[in-house]
């Protein structure tokens, strides 16, 4: 048994106030036993594209273990050190040249940076009657596939963020490349699309997979009677762990919670060798590949 942390907090325009939450919510989690801790997407500061670029950093580096440029970062480290456990830093607004990305950390439990998602895919779309938003009007995407080993308890753990779990060409080229065991993905659906497409597209990704997937979101705040500087975006919540059948392991409604889950990892085996999807793949029909960069 692995056990993990899904921390669904409010974000709000003041980042010294995110970083406090996002430390209590850290240290409620190593106080809970967990051994890896996941924040939310966009956590530092407003879920805004007007917004992303004053909140960004310099991020660090795999293989970095300081960040004087970061503050986000450099507490992502602090707290993973202190506490021994692994940090999935949700993601913040990376500034790197011209260019901003929707960033993911990774942090060992010695500090480490052991991996850095940029999102692949932007979040760019018009629904009629509910929700426009295009990420692309400020950040630029990612452009590599992104996976670390948790060691012994957990395996290899793929990352993607948000609107990537819409694509499962990235969740199966993860699974191929890497033999993930754990899909986490930091995201923030909203109210348009979170009650139609966040909980199946999780279950679509574990069955697709036979893994875990952990998704973990910002939760809901209530939009203010004074508009603030940067637009206010809903988040749907409920962050929520899957199993590789796809069962909802646990889950939260749109409110504050920390959910602590225990994984069985022999799950994973067990629904590989029930099902043996991955082995009985037509590849003298179709091939699924990695594009050279």
């Amino acid at each position: 048994m692995g056990r993990v942390a899904l921390c669904q907090f409010p974000v709000s325009e003041d980042k010294n106030i995110n970083h406090k939450t996002a430390t209590d919510y850290l240290n409620r989690a190593a106080e809970k036993g967990a051994q890896l801790a996941v924040l939310p997407e966009i956590w530092n500061g407003p879920y805004a594209t007007a917004a992303f670029e004053e909140y960004s950093e310099v991020l660090p580096n795999v293989g970095d273990t300081s960040a004087e440029k970061s503050p986000s970062a450099q507490l992502l480290m602090e707290q993973a050190k202190k506490t021994g456990m692994w940090v999935v830093g949700g993601s913040v607004p990376e500034s790197d040249d011209d260019k901003i990305y929707n960033t993911c950390l990774v942090i060992n439990p010695s500090g480490k940076v052991v991996a850095k998602h940029r999102k692949v895919h932007l979040f760019d779309i018009d629904v009629p009657g509910g929700i426009t938003f295009f990420e692309s009007d400020t950040l630029s995407p990612g452009e590599t596939m992104t996976a670390f080993d948790a060691g012994e308890e957990f395996g290899m753990v793929g990352i993607g963020i948000c609107y990537d779990i819409r694509f499962p060409e990235y969740a199966l080229l993860l699974g191929k490349k890497y033999n993930c065991n754990i899909l986490i993905y930091p995201g923030a659906f909203n109210l348009t699309t979170g009650p139609a497409h966040w909980e199946l597209l999780q279950r679509a990704r574990a069955v697709d997979n036979q893994c875990y997937v952990m998704t973990a979101a910002p939760a809901r705040t209530p939009e203010p009677e004074t508009p603030g500087k940067y637009p206010h975006y809903t988040a749907w919540g409920h962050s929520t762990v899957v199993s590789p059948w796809g069962d909802i392991v646990a889950t939260s409604d749109e409110k504050e919670a920390l959910i602590v889950v225990d994984l069985d990892m022999t799950k994973v085996d067990e629904m590989r060798q029930g099902i043996r999807t991955m082995k009985q793949k037509r590849t003298d029909m179709y091939t699924l590949t990695e594009t050279e960069k």
